[in-house]
């Protein structure tokens, strides 16, 4: 533990266990309504409320809309950044939950209308709520479950924190798949789209108890009593990172980029692409996704394990290797598939799903780690973020290489292996120039690497 942290053993391991846990719901329902809307713009508002005749130009306009929250991450990261690092982890955390499942369950109020501009211009504002959100939930989880954690099981902890995703497109998917089960098609797409959005209200009960039950975190309690001491107001958290760590922003960016636009390609890509041009039922193609989230669930945390044993950039490098190499067997895979032959869909992304959760478990404590506690949360958060921007747009790359002919599925492929190539040169160079200690495993009764204050 930090040496500021005084309680009893037992004490902070149940400070622990509730703040992981705390960071897993939140986490997985702010990514359910995240994604939920990307699972809708592959299936419903590509025939709704951006029907074409051309069914490129659709999708197109469809996934645009998605990218739009991707864009507004950055934004949330670094305003939720500055609160985070001025006023606390806990009620920006608090603040970005509200604020995601009001969003998410006005989408689901979004009319049909005959005003070809209304529905899109009332949806692209929703998801930039969306983006503004997620964009500040993630910093505060992260740093919630990694800064209550013992020092050397800090990478398991803060795993909880990345949880969230698998268990979002989870529970997405059987919001989805509930309603495609139950529904006619015509039904689907009238009207029963719409419950999955209004699901998420739930969050707001779940605001409160994260409010009312969980304490700040002990680095940043000491980090506001020596601010309260100190002679001068230090300048903006955001303004700080952007003066001494710009290069280890963009490197970890460039580092989880293959991260992101992998799993976007393929719990949204992949949709698209298989019930438009493979023939595969919707009901299929989203239970083999969610069979595949599901061993991500179990995969995740083991990773942060590993990293507390082995070290973070080890994993993670192994995380970004694998899949890079996977990426072209995987797409030629899914063009493989089709509507009497969908094991090869389903050995696909499960294979992802296994690499890819090696840098999902690390991600967060590994960021985490990258900082000092008093600008963490801006750098954090905005490493990430910026990320995110170019995995936002990992499905409209997709659908224009694909251009409307299944036999370009190893295109995509390529375009993650070129991908996964630049972000492992940003690995090593952030690991060697930026994090030289981000190597070398926690051990117990040292404080880790959270400590280290990067060099830029």
């Amino acid at each position: 533990m930090t040496s500021n942290d005084h309680r009893p053993v037992g004490a902070a391991g149940g400070r622990s266990r509730r703040a992981s846990f705390a960071a897993a719901i939140s986490t997985s329902l702010e990514w359910y309504d995240f994604f939920i809307y990307a699972t809708a713009a592959a299936l419903v508002f590509n025939t709704t409320f951006f029907a074409t005749e051309n069914e490129v130009v659709a999708a197109l306009n469809s996934f645009a809309t998605v990218a739009v929250g991707f864009i507004a991450r950055p934004i949330g990261g670094v305003l939720a950044g500055h609160y985070g690092d001025k006023v606390g982890r806990k009620p920006v955390l608090v603040t970005a939950v509200v604020l995601m499942a009001l969003a998410t369950s006005l989408i689901g109020f979004v009319p049909n209308t005959q005003i070809v501009w209304l529905a899109p211009a009332i949806l692209v504002t929703l998801r930039i709520c969306q983006g503004l959100a997620v964009g500040a939930q993630w910093g505060g989880a992260v740093l919630l479950a990694t800064e209550n954690a013992p020092a050397n099981r800090r990478g398991f902890y803060g795993s909880f924190a990345q949880l969230g995703v698998p268990i979002g497109v989870v529970l997405g998917n059987i919001a989805f798949l509930s309603m495609t089960g139950a529904l006619s098609s015509e039904d689907f797409l009238s009207w029963g789209w719409r419950v999955p959005f209004w699901i998420s209200l739930v969050m707001l009960p779940i605001a409160f108890a994260i409010h009312r039950f969980l304490e700040e975190t002990p680095e940043f309690k000491e980090i506001a009593r020596k601010q309260a001491s100190a002679p001068t107001q230090k300048k903006s958290p955001i303004v700080e990172v952007l003066r001494k760590n710009p290069g280890t922003v963009l490197l970890a960016a460039g580092a989880n980029s293959l991260g992101v636009i992998f799993f976007y390609t393929m719990i949204t890509g992949s949709v698209q692409f298989a019930t438009t041009y493979l023939g595969l039922a919707r009901s299929t193609v989203l239970t083999y996704i969610l069979i595949a989230c599901v061993m991500m669930i179990a995969i995740v945390p083991l990773a942060g394990h590993l990293s507390d044993l082995y070290g973070r950039k080890l994993i993670f490098g192994l995380g970004t290797i694998g899949m890079t190499l996977w990426a072209v067997p995987m797409w030629l895979m899914i063009g493989m598939s089709g509507a009497g032959k969908v094991w090869p869909f389903a050995i696909a992304v499960i294979g992802a799903v296994i690499v890819m959760s090696l840098q999902t478990g690390t991600q967060g404590t590994w960021f985490a780690e990258l900082f000092p506690p008093e600008i963490r949360f801006s750098g954090a958060s905005l490493g990430y973020q910026i990320s995110a921007i170019i995995g936002g747009f990992a499905p409209m790359v997709m659908v224009l290489l694909v251009d409307g002919n299944a036999d370009n599925a190893w295109k995509v492929g390529a375009g993650l292996a070129v991908a996964g190539v630049v972000g492992y040169i940003c690995l090593e160079v952030l690991s060697r120039r930026f994090a030289p200690n981000a190597h070398t495993p926690s051990t117990p009764g040292r404080d880790s690497e959270l400590e280290v204050t990067t060099r830029a």
